[in-house]
């Protein structure tokens, strides 16, 4: 499967050792160009690294929507994405490197000013899960191999956008590097993550205009009160039929409040 590798391990089970052939998620080195000037490295899956480029170009404010990029590429290698833009370029002097499953990387102040989001979008208990598990489900490589993070793009009227790496902020890049693509609209949508949602992942999320973002796992304190300033309705340990309401549940219906 493309973005895993093939290895040889020995499994021990009560003490018993089994050669197993089996795989391990790849790990890769991606470099973005944009108007000839390298912007940034990622360390991230290998996969479809054009969604990664233009989802980071997005979110960190470079471009607006698609009809800002006059071309793309990927290298033949894969190791290299060169976006040429229909305006001037200044490649920012001051870099922010992130926390998170290999080491993200923003230009922006996750301290600026955003305005609340007032999107009036409400989600059942139901469907909540029901997302999550469809996610899942739909994890190919996660499935095959493990390591790897997965998260999901829902629009409530039924459609799905997944996308799946070995940085969980990766993964919202790629996301929106889809949605760009296919003209999708992110906002009014909801976010489903395996991962912790950390800061950096709800600037990313408000970014798209995303009303609920659900983990998973925990939110952390700063992306709780962050959620709670740009109204996020933020939903962690979503398991089974369970799951927490950290900001924002009136968009939840049944939560008390």
């Amino acid at each position: 499967m493309f973005g895993s590798a093939a290895v040889r391990y020995v499994k021990f089970d009560h003490g018993v050792a089994k050669p197993v052939d089996g795989g391990v998620i790849q790990e890769a080195q991606i470099c973005l160009y944009v108007n000839g000037v390298e912007l940034a490295t990622f360390m991230c899956s290998p996969m479809a690294p054009g969604d990664l480029a233009l989802g980071f170009l997005r979110t960190e404010g470079i471009i607006g929507s698609i009809s800002d990029v006059r071309t793309w590429r990927v290298a033949d290698n894969g190791e290299c994405v060169d976006v040429w833009l229909n305006k001037p370029f200044e490649a920012p002097t001051r870099r922010i490197i992130t926390a998170g499953c290999g080491g993200g990387v923003t230009f922006d102040d996750l301290a600026q000013t955003r305005a609340p989001l007032d999107d009036l979008l409400r989600v059942s208990p139901v469907q909540v899960t029901g997302w999550m598990k469809q996610m899942h489900q739909r994890a190919d490589l996660y499935n095959a191999v493990r390591g790897v993070h997965t998260s999901a793009l829902c629009d409530p009227g039924g459609e799905m956008l997944i996308a799946q790496d070995l940085g969980r902020h990766n993964t919202i890049d790629r996301l929106w590097g889809m949605a760009m693509q296919q003209n999708l609209d992110t906002r009014g949508k909801v976010l489903v993550a395996s991962g912790r949602i950390s800061s950096e992942m709800l600037s990313k999320a408000v970014g798209m205009g995303v009303p609920v973002v659900v983990s998973r796992t925990s939110p952390t304190s700063l992306s709780v009160q962050l959620g709670a300033a740009w109204n996020i309705t933020v939903i962690g340990y979503c398991r089974g039929e369970q799951f927490r309401v950290y900001t924002a549940p009136w968009r939840v219906a049944s939560v008390a409040q």
